[in-house]
This record gives C-alpha cells, structure tokens and sequence, in this order.
C-alpha cells in the first residue's frame, strides 16, 4: 500500500488530485470546528462541548461522525441531509416507475436525479436547521445555564443562524460533489472518512486515561485486549471487502468450416458486500433520527424515551431493541442496495449476445436466475459479516463502559476502512492508465 501512495506521489496529475482533496478536507474541518454561527454564546457554547461538565458531547458523538462538526458551528449538520436526501431518492426511484426509467437513461437523466436530490437535500438541511436552532434556545437548561445558547435572543437572529447552519450544508454538498469530481473516490465518503479520523485523539486520549487513572496490570492487559480487538476488525473487515465470487463464463465461436472451438475462460467477479460501507451509512442515518430529534425537543417525554431505545451512548448500552433494530436496517440497505447495483437480467442477456455461458446453465432466464439466486446468498453472508462487525463495538461498551464513548469504534473502522481500501483501488487504477502496472507488482 505504502509503495502504491509512494508510486502515486510521483505521478503529477495524481499528486495534484491528492492535495486537492486534503485542501478541501482542510477547509471543511476548520469550518467544521473554528465558524461559529452568528449570534451564538461562545462562553456557554464551550461549556456545553466540554465532555467534562454536565452532558458534554458524549451523546452527540455519534452524530459527530455523519453530521460534520462541533455543534453550535456552520457546517454542524454536515453531510447529513445530503445522505438523507440520496436515501429518499433511492427509495422513490425503486417505487416510482418514471423516476426508475429516468435513472436508466443515459446521463443527462442521472443529472435530472441528482439535481432533485440537491433539492430536496436543501429542503432538509433547512427543516433540520430550523430544528437545531430551536433546540439550542432550549438545550442550555440541561446545562445548567441560561435555557439560550443564543447572545442575542430574537427572531432575527435565529433567522440569520438557520439561513447561516443551510448555506453550510449547501457548501459542504459543493465540497463533496467537488470531490466527486476532481478528487479521487466518492466526496461524501471522504467527508464522513474525514469526521471519524477527527475522533482518534479522544480515542487515545481514553485510552491513555483508562492506564492512567488505574495503572495495574488489569489496566495495561485490558487496553492491549482491546487494540488487539481493533486490529482483527480492520483485518476482518479487509477480508470480507475483498472478498469475491467469481462465476466462471466461456466464449464460443464458430470457426469458418463449421466447428466450433472454445475461447479463454473468464469469470463475473461479484463482491461478497457490494453495498460496501453504504448500508452501514444508511442504517446509521436512520437509527441515529430519533436521537437527533430527542435533540430539538428535550422536554418531549416521547420522543426522548424512543431515543432511549436507539441511542449508541446511552448508559449501560444500546438497549436489545436498538441492536436489533440497527440489525434490521444493514440487512434491509445490503439486499435494497444490491438490487440496484446488480441487475441479472442484463447480465444474462449480455452474455448471451456475446456469445458467452456459463458452464451447466442455460442463456437467458435461467443465467439471470443463477445470477439472482449468487447475488441474494452474497449479499446474506455479507450482511450478517457487516451486522457482527458493527454490533461489536457495542458488545465491548457493554463490557467496558469506557468504550461506549469513544468515536473511534468498531463501526467507524468499519467505515474508514472501507474507504482507505476503495481509495487505494482507485490509486491502483489510475496508475493503471498510466502504466506504471509494474509498481503493483
């Protein structure tokens, strides 16, 4: 890997493409931390991230990772109406026919997609941003400050923070499809790869607390069980990441006096988790919705008690419900995700214009049905791997009450190191193009 980042430095198109992308991770982690919003306290706004007084941001951690920033800043929802917004969209291009014709047009129809989604991505952020200005005139109580996080109490400046927290998301869905575009990888993996690395100090940090604060043997064994822990998740998430079938294909022609001979043998790789680290995105997105919304409405006894259920730092740990619930949703966007990104039918009927089969199943319905019937079982395996990787860090916080506040868990490896192994392969491939195939060797 080393050498593939070394051999990429090299290349100057490629160099210039990397420092792009941290340029613009730089940026958005200053705004993520430094910009204020207009007219908020900055005395009781730190007092109130401080994870030493009262409730600190250990409950926001979670939401730290898909959301962006401190909270109280401009970019604070981050990316998050924007996946929202791509998760909505997926859901009516499966259920609406016009949108799904739409979506396998050609590229001007996928524009028309996407420029929905920005669309409603603005409507949500500016919902959203309504909600958690609300919420901050109201959330100092549980503090023990004044119930205003707001200097200046009044509708003009509640209105130029929520017109401040959108235009924030707007920019950082610019930053990410900028990314997209002129970078390297996907932007908004990056975005959310870019918040979670953010939390590996605090991770060290109660690391090194937990052998200071007690410093006996039990301490030192403990830290070690648990890096260890972390480094057979990484492992074990490389393993099912790359993990493929591969469905072997032959060629057959006709040679000009009649007889037919067989061509090389090829094979349709399929990835054991196509859906990659996309359906652990979503289903914390969505698990994470009644906690954000416990958020805005603190005194809604409701909504707080359904949050309960769902919350990652809740004391003592997630409750069975959340587990399974979290559980649910991994399987629910694996298999809804693989069927938009596999579609057998073409696959079938593109082997059989090209004269290709696949060894003891017949062309046409019966390869898509083989087809159908390998993806399905894959995308089983590749959810139950996922679901046992993601629930791991809430097992270990169950054992170890330290670990139910650390960001840098179980599922935030899981995410970036799916997006470290996805930008490696597009390292690989644009060096390809290069030809420099002899330095991946």
């Amino acid at each position: 890997m080393f050498k593939i980042f070394a051999n990429a430095w090299r290349v100057e198109d490629i160099r210039k493409k990397i420092l792009f992308i941290l340029l613009l991770l730089f940026i958005y982690r200053v705004g993520a931390i430094l910009v204020p919003l207009p007219g908020i306290d900055l005395e009781a706004l730190a007092y109130f991230r401080d994870p030493t007084q009262g409730m600190g941001d250990a409950a926001m951690t979670f939401f730290s990772l898909l959301m962006g920033g401190e909270l109280g800043t401009v970019f604070a929802m981050g990316i998050a109406p924007y996946i929202t917004a791509s998760i909505i969209m997926q859901l009516l291009t499966y259920a609406i026919p016009a949108l799904s014709q739409m979506q396998k047009e050609d590229e001007e129809g996928r524009k028309k997609i996407q420029q929905i989604t920005r669309y409603l991505a603005v409507a949500l952020a500016a919902l959203q941003a309504a909600g958690m200005v609300f919420s901050y005139t109201r959330f100092g109580a549980h503090m023990g400050l004044s119930e205003n996080l707001f200097a200046h109490q009044n509708i003009f400046v509640y209105i130029v923070a929520t017109v401040a927290m959108m235009t924030g998301t707007i920019f950082i869905m610019w930053l990410a499809e900028l990314l997209t575009e002129k970078g390297i990888g996907n932007g908004a993996s990056f975005l959310i790869f870019a918040n979670i690395l953010a939390g590996l100090p605090a991770g060290v940090m109660t690391f090194w607390s937990m052998l200071t604060a007690d410093p006996d043997l039990l301490s030192v064994v403990l830290v070690a069980v648990l890096l260890i822990a972390f480094v057979l998740i990484i492992a074990f998430v490389v393993l099912v990441h790359e993990g493929e079938r591969r469905i072997p294909v032959q060629y057959s022609r006709k040679a000009a006096a009649g007889s037919g001979f067989k061509g090389p043998q090829q094979y349709i790789p399929l990835k054991v988790n196509i859906a990659g680290v996309l359906s652990i995105i979503f289903a914390m997105s969505l698990i994470g919705f009644p906690v954000q919304i416990a958020q805005f409405f603190p005194n809604a006894t409701f909504v707080n008690n359904v949050a309960r259920f769902v919350d990652f730092t809740r004391p003592g740990g997630m409750h069975p419900v959340g587990i399974v619930l979290y559980i649910v949703l991994i399987f629910a966007f694996t298999h809804f995700y693989t069927s938009f990104a596999v579609n057998p039918i073409e696959m079938a009927e593109g082997l059989k214009k090209n004269g290709g089969f696949i060894p003891g199943i017949r062309p046409g319905k019966p390869t898509s049905d083989f087809i159908q019937i390998t993806v399905n079982r894959l995308s089983w395996i590749g959810s139950v791997f996922y679901s046992l990787i993601a629930i791991t860090p809430i097992l270990m916080g169950l054992l170890v009450p330290q670990m139910a506040h650390i960001a840098f868990g179980g599922t935030s490896l899981l995410i970036v190191t799916g997006v470290a192994l996805e930008f490696v392969k597009q390292l690989e491939s644009q060096l390809l193009m290069r030809h420099y195939k002899g330095f991946l060797e």
